[in-house]
């Protein structure tokens, strides 16, 4: 898709809001009727198949409200066009009649609901221009200049061009509108004929042919008078032609009357070959005018307009939308779901025709003098009195995309703002991390983050703020928190050992999200500093619970000691500094003897509970008394010789894992530890020892 378009050589970059609503195409005028909105559908399917997408903000612009079309049109006009239907228009024939609606104009399912998103993209393009939000805005829905105050006109019935200016009249002294629809744009002339804030210049053909007005002696009325600019045109006119009138013209003006915004109306039927134009303009000329408006470096609005031969106007559409963003598309169309209608030569190009040109050079240039000439009666850059901004009726949040959350999904208004350069180099085609996908996009595997193994670093509390909160959540999963319903400690039988199964792998933590967030280098940071920050336990500590006679209970089942629910007790996890190795005692051998007496009765075993999704098992390098005790258990219980003392002594470099109550124990290396037989004299061992 990188390969469709090539960045423009020295063109200066702007920001660009381009506007569609995809239920733009779902309308009809008609069987038979030449106006067909579903040209704005194939525009759209050029631009995002050329990947225009990467390089502009798309939005869907919110349709606008009754009371914003009236801000131009009349209560009754607006009211009239949201009642009537085609099951009800005969209850309105004389409405009908009064604003007009007909064969032209005709009533049709959805009416209003389409007349609103024309509107609303012109008037939310022109707000952002405003604001400062982006240096043009696309809206080809728009572009209707023949609607009235009060009447539908020329298969338009809501001046969404007007509604358009009016916005941006809430911050700009002065607007240019130019026109280059092969029709006059009589009704965005008529509503601002007798004010100065707005010049109005239309280039059209001019001559028993509809709407009838544009005459060159129309300048203007009362204030607005020499602010209203028209260039009659004859059959035939070619891109040379049109060049050599229409940049001359635009210069005078913006020397003359110099504007702070520009709204540019692309009607495509001043194209060759359109259906109901009489020009011989293709597709490069027509998209000069557009390049060169974006060349004065002014705020723009571009809008569509007229065009009947839906093929040519939306490859003209497309390529200017290209040029609007600063890139020149390839001529061969890409694949898309109308490829179909630009057979047989499925190129990006309208030709010129071989049809002759009826503006010879002489009538060309006297019609340009005279319009320099009334341009020397205007006020040169007309004052415009200080009042306050009017609120904005459909104001935005204005959000700070630098103050968002990180970690929170981005609504889809950001990513649809994800803009490509042109030095880089995307991963996919579809640049699907900005929420704008593709068919391809749902191919890929889905990226997961690295599993982590073991409890992760919710079993080592060292005080660091690592953002994960210690919640009660959070007490009930950590594994080495030996719980009960009673929150009391409950004695362990050392008699009743687990049968020899396979060591028993730690289930994934997938309940606490936040860990995938975790990088491994900060785990290992912050793991070292917990151990560093912990205090080795005193031997004799130790030694004094060694002393201590054995008590051996036969008749509980092993259960685990709790803690209260309520509590938030901080885990310590210590270490043994050993310096010599002990040697067995008696108990020892006893237990062993208990212990194999106690394997031939399978009827005592405790089950093994059910671990769904097993990880790799965890390695800790800590020191735990009652995960030593159960790995001793398990490597007692795997030899019914009188071996079992001699084994004990021995040490292994393996680990071996003991299941506590519900929940598996973590596994330790025997090496790394104490003998076992010591530390068996205590019947009920702490977790937590001090």
């Amino acid at each position: 898709m990188s390969g469709n378009m090539i960045p423009i050589a020295g063109e200066n970059k702007k920001r660009i809001c381009y506007f569609f609503d995809s239920d733009i195409g779902n309308y009809h005028y008609g069987p038979g009727h030449p106006m067909k909105p579903h040209r704005i559908r194939m525009t759209h399917a050029l631009v995002m198949n050329y990947g225009l997408y990467k390089k502009m903000e798309i939005f869907r612009a919110k349709p606008a409200t009754r009371k914003e079309m009236a801000q131009f049109h009349t209560d009754d006009y607006v009211d009239f066009l949201s009642k009537v239907t085609p099951d009800n228009m005969e209850e309105f024939s004389k409405e009908q009649t009064k604003f007009n609606l007909g064969d032209d104009c005709p009533v049709f399912d959805g009416l209003f609901e389409y007349c609103s998103i024309s509107a609303g993209g012109s008037m939310e393009g022109a707000a952002r221009l405003s604001r400062d939000k982006c240096d043009i805005a696309v809206n080809w829905a728009g572009g209707l200049h023949h609607a009235k105050k009060a009447e539908a006109n020329g298969f338009c019935y809501v001046n969404d061009i007007v509604l358009g200016i009016l916005e941006l009249l809430r911050y700009h002294k002065r607007v240019l509108y130019v026109d280059i629809d092969v029709h006059h744009g009589d009704g965005v002339e008529e509503a601002f004929y007798t004010t100065d804030r707005v010049m109005t210049c239309s280039f059209h053909k001019y001559g028993e042919f509809f709407p009838g007005t544009g005459e060159l002696r129309d300048t203007g009325h009362g204030k607005g008078k020499h602010y209203a600019v028209n260039f009659p045109l004859r059959d035939g006119i070619t891109d040379e032609a049109y060049k050599n009138i229409f940049e001359p013209v635009i210069m005078k003006i913006m020397e003359t009357y110099q504007p702070s915004a520009i709204v540019l109306q692309c009607g495509g039927d001043s194209l060759s070959g359109d259906r109901l134009g009489s020009f011989n303009v293709s597709m490069r000329g027509h998209a000069n005018c557009v390049q060169f408006i974006k060349s004065l470096g002014l705020p723009l609005l571009l809008l569509g307009g007229g065009g009947y031969t839906i093929r040519n106007v939306s490859r003209t559409w497309a390529y200017e939308t290209g040029l609007a963003a600063g890139q020149e598309l390839c001529p061969d169309i890409p694949m898309n779901e109308y490829y179909e209608y630009f057979g047989p030569t499925y190129r990006l190009d309208v030709p010129p025709s071989n049809m002759e040109d009826m503006n010879v050079v002489k009538y060309l240039e006297k019609t340009k003098i005279q319009i320099f000439e009334n341009l020397r009666h205007t006020i040169p850059v007309p004052s415009v009195g200080l009042q306050a901004i009017p609120r904005m009726l459909h104001d935005e949040m204005d959000v700070d995309d630098d103050l968002d959350d990180p970690n929170e999904r981005k609504p889809q208004r950001l990513l649809e703002g994800l803009i490509q350069r042109d030095d880089e180099f995307s991963d996919s085609e579809d640049e699907g991390e900005g929420g704008r996908r593709d068919v391809q996009s749902h191919k890929r595997a889905r990226r997961q983050s690295p599993k982590l193994n073991g409890n992760g670093i919710l079993n080592i509390h060292s005080g660091i703020q690592n953002g994960i909160s210690q919640s009660q959540h959070h007490n009930g999963m950590d594994f080495n928190r030996i719980t009960s319903s009673h929150h009391s400690p409950i004695s362990v039988d050392p008699i009743e050992p687990p049968p020899l199964v396979a060591p028993a792998p730690i289930p994934p933590l997938v309940d606490i999200p936040m860990l995938s967030q975790v990088d491994q280098m900060e785990l290992e940071k912050l793991t070292s500093e917990a151990l560093a920050s912990m205090e080795p336990i005193q031997i004799q500590n130790v030694q004094q619970q060694l002393s201590q006679p054995p008590q051996i209970v036969l008749e509980e089942q092993p259960t685990l000691p709790t803690q209260s629910s309520d509590s938030n007790p901080t885990l310590q996890t210590t270490t043994i500094q050993e310096t010599s190795k002990p040697t067995p005692t008696p108990i020892i051998e006893q237990s062993s003897q208990l212990i194999q007496t106690n394997i031939s009765e399978p009827s005592q075993t405790i089950p093994q509970p059910d671990v769904v999704n097993p990880s790799p098992p965890h390695q800790p390098n800590l020191e735990d008394p009652f995960v030593l005790l159960k790995a001793r258990l398990d490597e007692l219980s795997s030899s019914v010789s009188a071996s079992a003392a001699a084994t004990a002594t021995a040490t292994g470099t393996g680990t071996a894992t003991a299941t506590v109550g519900d929940q598996p124990a973590p596994t330790t290396s025997a090496s790394d530890h104490l003998e076992l037989g010591t530390m068996f004299d205590n019947t009920s061992l702490n977790p937590n020892p001090s």
